[in-house]
């Protein structure tokens, strides 16, 4: 029981922190909000325009057939890299969605800047 007990607080206080830097960022069409995802088993990241609550732009590690590390979080990152070019956008902001920038996280998002995308 104090499994389950650790487990709630640790997701109470992801979505605490989730919530606080959600609060401070915003994404529009010319400079979007990057979002990640991250569970045991895959990463995802979609780009998202706030001001018309669209999806520009979505990769997932489960659609690519890859598991989550830190080397496959980088091509996962240089395929949205790739598609949010072909969509024209050069710049974005990065909501690391209430994980601690680290590993996996911070692997993607300099993945992302060294695909061309500015963060």
């Amino acid at each position: 029981m104090s499994r389950e007990k650790d487990l709630a607080k640790k997701n109470a206080l992801r979505i605490k922190r989730k919530k606080r830097v959600r609060s401070s960022i915003f994404g529009t069409a010319e400079k979007p909000r990057v979002s990640i995802f991250k569970s045991n088993k895959y990463v995802s990241a979609q780009a998202i325009n706030d001001v018309e609550g669209v999806t520009l732009a979505a990769v997932s590690s489960k659609a690519m057939g890859l598991n989550v590390n830190k080397e496959n979080a980088i091509k996962v990152a240089a395929q949205l890299a790739e598609n949010l070019k072909a969509a024209g956008i050069e710049a974005v902001v990065y909501d690391r969605n209430g994980y601690l920038y680290h590993g996996v996280v911070a692997a993607f998002a300099d993945a992302l800047r060294e695909n061309g995308i500015k963060l």
